[in-house]
């Protein structure tokens, strides 16, 4: 399926697999480059961190505490970790990828803390079945509910609105859950829904978000921002016990700033978010193909018949199926062209035909 450049390399006909396949962007790589003159204190103890901080609470337009890790596996389990005791429960949907793809890390970092599970259309929590799951049990040998946690945009690529996300806000608040949001493509949802990022973040009630980076043209690294402070209580050594900590950390940081500061971080999200509506858009012109969810961030989901699939693979197309419920995702990233767009679809309809 792959085929060799001249310089050895597997080369890959398409970028639609996932989006980190995409390499770095000008922006994050000048960054890293820029704080690569000379030495700098490790550990975090540099100026690029200090400053990416204040840049976050710039964007935020709040005090906030911030932190920084390599992953998404890693920001999302010690997050939560940080939000529960092992005898407690987080609810989230049940497509969420602390539950399909993370191999158990939110139970294993917080020593046990169970994940109940909640259905809900396009991969958004019902709100009646989140308080079904609150109040099914509330004996003493049931682990207690303790956190909330959604994903922005969600793992089906749809998005919360700001009022969806203010009712979930609400009702966190009225059974005392606390609300951590999985925002791995967080900027493709500001990027679509043309908000502020507070709007959708602290003053909906989340109490910590995973900011990420790698999906939108990092090298690596996720920011973990915890909008009430009190939570953050020892992060740092969460952090450090997990093998978190970054000892060349000016390495994780140094991006966030040249990325904030040239707006790319949003000009990333809202290009991959383009290509996903003209891919839909596109696709919904051929009759034999079912888009499966309302595209609105940077994933489009696409139900095909079972010999169509095998007839794009042979095209040397690579795309997941294991991800949602079994169509074939096909993800936009901040580098994808709209030519490649044009020669996706294409195999798409001659896949079908």
């Amino acid at each position: 399926m792959n085929e060799k450049n001249h310089s050895g390399h597997s080369e890959l006909k398409h970028h639609f697999a996932s989006d980190n396949y995409a390499g770095i962007c000008n922006e994050a790589w000048a960054a890293m480059a820029e704080a690569n003159r000379g030495m700098a204190s490790s550990y975090g103890d540099d100026y690029w961190t200090a400053e990416a901080c204040e840049k976050i609470r710039e964007l935020f337009e709040t005090d906030c505490e911030v932190f920084f890790v390599f992953n998404g596996t890693a920001a999302n389990s010690l997050a939560l970790a940080s939000l529960c005791q092992s005898y407690h429960s987080i609810v989230c949907h049940e497509m969420a990828h602390i539950e399909t793809d993370e191999c158990g890390a939110s139970e294993f970092f917080s020593n046990g803390t169970k994940v109940l599970l909640v259905p809900g259309e396009n991969g958004k929590i019902d709100l009646d079945a989140v308080e079904h799951t609150i109040h099914k049990r509330t004996d003493i040998h049931y682990p207690k509910p303790k956190a909330l946690s959604i994903t922005q945009a969600t793992e089906l690529g749809t998005l919360y609105s700001v009022q969806e996300l203010q009712a979930i806000g609400e009702l966190a608040k009225k059974h005392s859950l606390r609300v951590h949001m999985d925002g791995a493509r967080f900027a493709n949802a500001v990027a679509s829904l043309n908000v502020a990022p507070k709007e959708i973040s602290w003053q909906a009630g989340v109490d910590v978000l995973t900011f990420g980076g790698t999906k939108n043209g990092f090298a690596i690294g996720e920011a973990v921002v915890f909008f009430n402070k009190e939570l953050a209580f020892e992060f740092d050594y969460r952090c450090k016990q997990a093998g978190q900590l970054a000892s060349k950390m000016r390495f994780l940081t140094a991006p966030w700033i040249g990325m904030l500061e040239s707006g790319a971080w949003l000009k990333n999200a809202a290009h991959a978010n383009n290509c996903a509506r003209l891919l839909e858009n596109e696709i919904r012109k051929i009759p034999q193909v079912r888009v499966m969810f309302p595209s609105q961030a940077n994933s489009v989901f696409l139900e095909m018949a079972p010999e169509a699939l095998e007839a794009l693979r042979g095209r040397g197309w690579h795309f997941y199926t294991f991800i949602g419920s079994g169509g074939a995702r096909f993800m936009c990233s901040w580098d994808t062209d709209t030519a490649e767009v044009a020669n996706l679809v294409a195999d798409i309809k001659a896949s079908v035909a």
